[in-house]
């Protein structure tokens, strides 16, 4: 079997170097000859662990490709997969500008039935764009070639996605014919061998499958964060409130710790988009709403503790931040809550220092040298006032606190992630903030 993948960036190279795994021929093609001759020479523009190790080997193997011509690529092909990015407009809404654009090229270069399957998080709808923008394609031709399209939603987590394709929960298929359904299934019956379901279905409910499930999600980790703050202020303990409602089957112990707010390249914006998808029918979706306020509050949680420790008055302060991509195992830091911690220290007067296990190059990128990069977590901390916790990495989970509270200016952090035990920070002397919790020896 021959595919193409159109979009080499997260999920589309994570798709193409998965599915070839199984065997299949795959192209992935994209517009960045720059990064096409990269990824040719082994080069992955994405931190994700074990996908290097994937593409390379089937690359070896003669499975995997790479090429910035569509019309060569689509050659033989059965189904043509569309994994090109999806940004949200200034209005929310999901610009399809990139999607559509392929969509017209595959009608332009297509000879034999396809299926053209969406890989993107796109609204509902949009696969009947695509569907009519091929069909101008091929009128503008003069051609009649028989094709199909179909709703492949993603459900990978960054840091784990690789595992997560290789063995699904689930698999999400919309399609609008028999013939798209074979295909289909014949694509993915090598990742079901486990047990797993293949969910068929219509197209509009495949792409409104998606966006349900991460605005889900999102809306655990607000409510979470919603009830961690009132914790505090009541005396409650949020790990143990998270441990009571967890051991519920109905609720699951997933999704619920409470932080710093949600980041990275989905829920943001898949919120957004929903929400915007309602105001475009006339409905409101007041609890999406609710939590996209939720979270943009909680990503400045940690500041108003550090403005209130320091009495309002942080210029020349010095803090050093551990971690800075959105989430553990990533580089990504896509509407990352340090972002915004670091803006609005910066914007009263305070350093700041970072390190982060791999996202340090993507921070460059992002701010330049507007903050300080340590070399490791000890050089980051010496001589600052305070330390922030902002990704929970499992290197920052069992650190030496004796040298810690040397290097020090003062014996001091703010925990965005709950990694420490309240008690043993008071055990050690250190004043602890965290979310949801105690805070110990405060003087």
């Amino acid at each position: 079997m021959k595919i193409a993948v159109v979009g080499t960036g997260y999920v589309g190279l994570v798709s193409g170097a998965c599915l070839a795994e199984t065997g299949v021929s795959v192209t992935c093609v994209d517009i960045d000859a720059d990064k096409i001759n990269k990824l040719k020479q082994g080069i992955i523009p994405i931190y994700e662990p074990e996908l290097s190790n994937v593409v390379i080997s089937n690359v070896e193997k003669g499975r995997l490709q790479f090429s910035t011509s569509l019309k060569e690529s689509i050659v033989d092909c059965q189904s043509v997969f569309i994994a090109v990015g999806t940004p949200p407009d200034e209005d929310g809404s999901a610009d399809l500008k990139y999607v559509l654009s392929v969509a017209d090229e595959i009608g332009q270069y297509m000879q034999d039935y396809l299926v053209v399957v969406t890989k993107s998080t796109v609204p509902v709808g949009t696969s009947l764009k695509v569907k009519n923008k091929i069909i101008e394609s091929l009128n503008r031709r003069g051609a009649s070639i028989p094709f199909d399209v179909a709703s492949n939603p993603e459900f990978l987590k960054e840091g784990s996605a690789v595992k997560d394709f290789l063995y699904p929960d689930r698999i999400v298929i919309g399609v609008e014919s028999e013939r798209a359904k074979k295909i289909m299934e014949r694509l993915y019956k090598p990742f079901v061998l486990n047990g797993h379901p293949i969910l068929f279905m219509d197209i509009f409910s495949a792409e409104m499958t998606k966006y349900t499930a991460n605005a889900m999600l999102a809306t655990k980790i607000s409510f979470m964060n919603d009830i961690a703050n009132l914790c505090e202020i009541v005396g409650a303990d949020i790990n143990m409130v998270r441990k009571g409602i967890g051991s519920d089957p109905r609720i699951g112990n997933k999704f619920i710790y409470p932080g710093t707010g949600y980041g990275g390249s989905c829920f943001p914006k898949d919120v957004k988009a929903l929400v915007k998808t309602a105001k475009d029918y006339d409905y409101q979706l007041e609890v999406l709403e609710a939590v996209e306020n939720v979270n943009n509050r909680q990503k400045s949680v940690m500041v108003h503790k550090i403005e209130k420790h320091f009495n309002g008055d942080l210029k020349g302060k010095r803090f050093a931040l551990w971690g800075l991509s959105f989430k553990p195992k990533t580089d990504d830091m896509r509407e990352a809550p340090a972002l915004v911690i670091i803006e609005k220290l910066k914007e009263k007067g305070a350093e700041v220092i970072a390190f982060d296990p791999v996202a340090m190059n993507e921070a460059k990128r992002r701010i330049g040298d507007s903050i300080l990069y340590a070399r490791n977590e000890y050089e980051a901390i010496d001589g600052a006032d305070a330390l922030l916790i902002v990704t929970e990495w499992p290197d920052f989970r069992t650190p030496d606190f004796i040298r810690m509270g040397k290097l020090l200016k003062n014996k001091l952090i703010f925990d965005g992630r709950n990694i420490y035990d309240p008690d043993e920070m008071e055990e050690l002397d250190f004043t602890y903030y965290s979310i949801g919790r105690k805070t110990v020896n405060l003087k």
